[in-house]
């Protein structure tokens, strides 16, 4: 299957390439990613590794390795060689669980440029790499994180530095952490760092990799920006980052359309009587009847929602069908289920492929 996130072409940014790690299972997004790998789920109209290869290309990057896993086939067959998107792709499989560093040494054979731009491909963001690598460029520096500040970073590791830049250390999850600035899950090495990651093991590059080259005086620079960042690894930030996209908050050369308060794709049907908004998305075949209010969704390909149906903030997988006058606050409802008339799904429900709730089967309340 071809690509149909093409962005436009930017100058090549010199001596540099991009290793993206897709390898991960998604277990806390399923039943989505049963079908398909979360960096392939559809996300503001496309998947969600089109946004980050974009923004790659756009930064002048022009060779990109992807490290694959589970579902690994679903990559390559969708995006082939790259070359619709401007890019070289190669493609470099786990056969076991490597972690992030083990997964950056697994693919260094594929690397030939002396700096390496390394991404997690979960996580959504407006960074301009060429950025990130001007700053690593300009400390000398032998791997620079791009750090981002939140305001509440107990549910993260931290990242302390100087007043100058310079990492300090690296922090677990703690209930009383010294900053508010954390990992964001982007990275320049130095090809020789790379290098010195063991190979044919797990190794986590939060845990092993960065403080041990703490440890031993090795130069790990900090870039600190305030360009907007997501890590979709629920459902819940999934649908956020697919509204914040459409809306524009979210900034992405590979959006398949214009910004604006909904994204309804070619082939679907959205009957004048209903109401789609909040950065929802209406997939390819899909179908919204009259009198139905759909608001800060993802719909994905061929899904049906019945008339006087309420759906917010949930996910509807592909050919799922929901009832007349059902209420869907904060689901998934994974491919081809069918959820009855008059059903009630609130608080994160989530309805696995193929099931089929019956009529008022399922409700939080008793006004039926």
């Amino acid at each position: 299957m071809a690509s149909n996130c093409a962005t436009a072409p930017a100058a090549p940014l010199a001596g540099v390439e991009a290793v993206v790690l897709v390898g991960g299972l998604g277990t806390r997004m399923r039943p989505l990613t049963l079908s398909a790998p979360k960096p392939m789920l559809p996300t503001a109209g496309v998947p969600l590794l089109c946004h980050l290869l974009g923004r790659i290309r756009a930064a002048g990057v022009t060779h990109v390795v992807l490290g694959t896993s589970y579902r690994a086939e679903v990559f390559e067959s969708y995006f082939g060689d790259g070359s619709a998107l401007g890019l070289k792709l190669d493609y470099i499989v786990e056969d076991k669980p490597l972690g992030t560093g083990g997964g950056i040494r697994h693919v260094a054979s594929a690397l030939t440029e002396p700096d390496v731009l390394v991404f997690n491909g979960d996580v959504l963001s407006g960074l301009d790499p060429a950025e990130v690598v001007q700053t690593h460029r300009r400390a000398c520096a032998d791997v620079t994180l791009h750090l981002v500040r939140v305001p509440d970073p107990r549910s993260f590791g931290c990242v302390p530095i100087t007043p100058g830049g310079r990492v300090l250390g690296f922090l677990e999850k703690t209930e009383d952490p010294p900053t508010d600035l954390i990992n964001a899950g982007c990275y320049v090495f130095r090809r020789e760092v790379i290098d010195s990651i063991p190979s044919g093991r797990a190794v986590s590059v939060e845990r092993e990799t960065f403080p041990g080259l703490l440890a031993s005086g090795t130069h790990l620079q900090a870039h600190v920006d305030n360009s907007y960042w997501l890590d979709l690894g629920t459902p819940a930030a999934f649908v956020q980052g697919s509204a914040d996209l459409v809306r524009g908050l979210a900034p992405s050369p590979a959006l398949p359309g214009s910004v604006g308060e909904a994204l309804v794709l070619p082939g679907a049907t959205v009957h004048p009587g209903a109401r789609v908004d909040g950065g929802s998305v209406v997939g390819a075949g899909a179908v919204v009847h009259r009198g139905t209010q759909v608001s800060g969704s993802v719909l994905m390909n061929r899904a049906e929602v019945g008339p006087d149906a309420q759906v917010q903030r949930t996910v509807l997988g592909v050919g799922a069908r929901v009832g007349s006058c059902a209420v869907l606050h904060d689901a998934v409802i994974g491919d081809g289920a069918v959820v009855g008339a008059r059903c009630e799904l609130r608080d994160g429900l989530r309805v696995w492929p193929g099931v089929v709730l019956p009529d008022g089967g399922i409700r939080f309340s008793a006004d039926v």
